[in-house]
């Protein structure tokens, strides 16, 4: 199957953490081509640094297959994973991670570390970067303006009355 059929599931999961007010990332685990199980970024609202979408997303396919092992799993995330999720990831011996945006910051698949090029890791999992790219990265660009825009419209004006100093 076309990997753009579930990044767009994944750019949907995106739009959920968007909604909540959450930098909108999103993610899907897929098995034998079927989705099995969805995250999207929730640090904020739940108070956890690890609360990211590809670790939402495992998280809930680890209960689902009731192991946390994922052999023969795929996930599709909308930004190149950090760090943090790519050792989640390589630790779930993943077969396949599909990301859409690179990340110039914290991307841990090549941008800034490549931890999945490690040959002296016991498991290699498969890259692939820039599904959708321009459709993820969009996303990720529209939600920054807009959270700019929204608090230059709400800087707080000068107290009538107020001495200055």
């Amino acid at each position: 199957m076309d990997d753009s059929v579930f990044m767009r599931q994944a750019l949907d999961q995106a739009h959920n953490a968007w909604a909540l007010g959450e930098v909108p990332v999103g993610a899907v685990v897929v098995r034998d081509g079927e989705i099995i199980a969805t995250g999207f970024n929730q640090p904020i609202g739940t108070h956890d640094p690890t609360a990211h979408a590809e670790i939402m997303a495992l998280r809930a396919a680890a209960t689902i297959l009731g192991n946390y092992r994922l052999p023969g799993c795929e996930l599709f995330v909308t930004l190149e994973p950090c760090a943090m999720c790519s050792g989640a990831m390589l630790h779930a011996r993943l077969a396949r991670v599909v990301f859409g945006a690179p990340d110039p910051k914290t991307g841990a698949c090549g941008s800034v570390l490549d931890l999945f090029g490690q040959p002296s890791l016991n498991h290699q999992t498969a890259i692939v970067g820039g599904v959708m790219a321009a459709q993820c990265s969009s996303m990720l660009k529209d939600f920054f303006a807009e959270r700019r825009a929204l608090a230059q419209r709400t800087v707080v004006a000068p107290v009538e009355g107020a001495a200055s100093q």
